[in-house]
């Protein structure tokens, strides 16, 4: 086992973000996870210094009607922010669409952003941890996103740090940088070759022996809502690395049968931590610690039955 020395911790003041970025909060049809997300947000220590910008998808249907309009009727009242902006969509555009065109809009207006969607319960630690990894990794080309969820992971005893790196992307609760998402080819035009080189692949398959599976049903149609996978490929196309807590900062509150794409939890989420701190240790250099990509390789890990039942229900269309 890895084991470091305690570190000191720098203080406070050290870290504290010397530009907030932007929050982009996406929205449809699900009134009651949306204000609890709304609440977990305005508990943030940085949330009355923040801008939020609430991105409310049009109805599908007329059956989605009322649930969008209850949705928006809150958000239209949504207080504790330094500034909110509700971005109201005429049309559907879909989970991947709303979040790719909204990211890329706040990208392209600030440079970064902070990217939560209505089911995720963040930690009052949430803001300013993302914050103060934008910050600090923002000249580091080979850390492509910041993200608030770990899975549920042990780390290594003395580990002096209280973020990694992960081959692997989290999508509940993140942050990115403009001249990195832009590097994301939405339509994975190179995926062909990708399919037929089994080195790329492993590589990719490195955060968790699932992620190749989920490129090629997305590429097959088959993965509703998964902008993330895209972002995921794109971290191990480039080489680059996804910043994790050691200790999470958000919850998923969504799975629990009330989504469209994520309907059951394949893991038991760890409980948030209630405390406001803002004292973080991360990592010096880019270099990926096996123990956390094991771990993460043992909790994303799907047998060969799992895959072969989700190959079948592809074909027969019960999905």
């Amino acid at each position: 086992m890895i084991s470091f020395a305690p570190r000191v911790r720098p203080s406070r003041e050290f870290l504290q973000p010397a530009k907030l970025a932007p929050i982009a909060l996406f929205v449809y049809n699900r009134p009651e996870h949306t204000r609890q997300t709304v609440e977990a947000l305005q508990k943030n220590e940085l949330a009355q210094s923040s801008d939020l910008f609430v991105f409310a998808d049009g109805a599908k249907n007329k059956a989605a009607f009322p649930a969008v309009e209850e949705v928006r009727k809150f958000v239209r009242n949504i207080e504790g922010f330094r500034a909110v902006t509700i971005i109201e969509r005429e049309q559907n555009l879909g989970l991947s669409s709303s979040i790719v065109n909204g990211v890329t809009q706040l990208c392209e207006d600030a440079g970064r952003v902070i990217v939560v969607e209505d089911d995720i319960m963040t930690a009052p630690d949430f803001l300013p941890f993302i914050n103060c990894a934008l910050d600090r990794y923002c000249d580091e080309p080979a850390i492509f996103s910041v993200c608030g969820f770990n899975y549920p992971i042990i780390a290594p005893r003395f580990y002096p740090y209280d973020a990694f790196l992960s081959y692997r992307f989290a999508c509940w609760g993140w942050g990115t940088w403009k001249d990195r998402w832009e590097k994301a080819d939405w339509s994975v035009s190179d995926f062909p070759e990708f399919i037929a080189n089994r080195e790329q692949q492993k590589r990719f398959n490195l955060g968790g022996n699932d992620l190749t599976g989920m490129l090629a049903r997305h590429m097959a149609g088959k993965l509703g809502g998964s902008w993330d996978i895209v972002w995921a490929y794109t971290h191990s196309k480039h080489d680059a690395a996804a910043l994790l807590p050691v200790a999470s900062k958000t919850y998923n509150l969504g799975l629990d049968s009330s989504g469209i794409h994520c309907r059951r939890a394949p893991f038991v989420q760890a409980p948030l931590t209630s405390g406001n701190d803002s004292d973080y240790g991360f990592p010096d250099s880019v270099e990926f610690d096996p123990h956390f990509a094991a771990e993460i390789q043992r909790v994303c890990h799907r047998s060969v039955a799992r895959r072969a039942a989700t190959y079948l229900f592809d074909k027969l269309g019960l999905r």
